[in-house]
């Protein structure tokens, strides 16, 4: 039960982060930012499945999927912002782990949405 409320408040301040880029005028952002999270799910799936990524890098992949799925965190999802601040700085060390050591165009290939969503994702993760 824990879990879906966890899951429930983290998906209540993504969508209004989201929002708030549409309020703002910034719909191009928002729509980045609304596909960020399936297209990094569908990444995850399709690099795990990818021989091409080593062994060490599937397992943080690995590592960092049972940490976001889990209902303990370092912050708990409950609290706002916060608590899924934690989940964002996990992914983006682990993406930036996985971007040292995995070709630049094994991700731009597997990567599921535009062009402009994964430029964004390799800003976050300090790769541009």
């Amino acid at each position: 039960m824990e879990l879906l409320a966890a899951i429930g408040l983290a998906l209540a301040a993504y969508t209004a982060f989201v929002g708030g880029l549409v309020l703002l005028g910034r719909r191009a952002e928002a729509r980045a930012w609304a596909a960020l999270v399936p297209h990094a799910l569908i990444l995850t799936r399709r690099l795990l499945r990818d021989p091409r990524v080593p062994a060490t890098s599937k397992a943080l992949l690995w590592l960092l999927l049972g940490y976001i799925v889990s209902p303990i965190d370092i912050v708990p999802d409950f609290i706002p912002v916060a608590g899924v601040l934690d989940d964002a700085v996990l992914v983006a060390l682990v993406l930036r782990f996985l971007l040292h050591r995995t070709d630049r165009m094994v991700i731009a290939e597997h990567w599921p949405g535009p062009e402009r969503s994964l430029r964004l994702v390799l800003r976050l993760a300090g790769a541009s």
